[in-house]
């Protein structure tokens, strides 16, 4: 069995460097969350992150770095909608504000993403395409 913190691993040195880029980029504006934990968009960001997170943790543990790891963003399809339809008030706050479209933006192209990866693993990529040790 894999030790999940490979994953972070990794995301930080093994990728290339515009993938590296992109996920560190979505990771910074996802831990943004911590700086808005007073409010319903921060805790439901970070309750959507630490489940997909957990969900990752656990295919990677089982079957290493494959496609599949992207099935764990699911958790932010619901909190997308939401706050889609409730966006916090920008001329009340509006650092908040733009970390929520931000965060949604950035989300959502990972999902878009993550699909494909699943999609491709579902059509019969299955093999780890990083390892953290060969």
């Amino acid at each position: 069995m894999k030790n999940p913190l490979e994953m972070l691993g990794i995301v930080l040195f093994r990728f290339r460097a515009v993938p590296r880029a992109w996920a560190i980029a979505l990771i910074v504006v996802n831990l943004g969350s911590l700086l808005f934990l007073d409010t319903r968009y921060g805790l439901v960001n970070l309750v959507a992150l630490l489940a997909g997170i957990s969900v990752m943790a656990v295919i990677y543990a089982q079957v290493g770095f494959v496609r599949l790891l992207g099935i764990g963003h699911i958790f932010w399809v619901p909190m997308l909608i939401w706050f889609l339809f409730d966006l916090p008030d920008r001329a009340q706050d509006p650092v908040l504000y733009s970390w929520v479209l931000t965060m949604m933006v950035f989300n959502t192209i990972s999902l878009v993403i993550d699909a494909a990866d699943v999609v491709r693993y579902a059509a019969g990529e299955r093999e780890p395409y990083y390892v953290w040790r060969a």
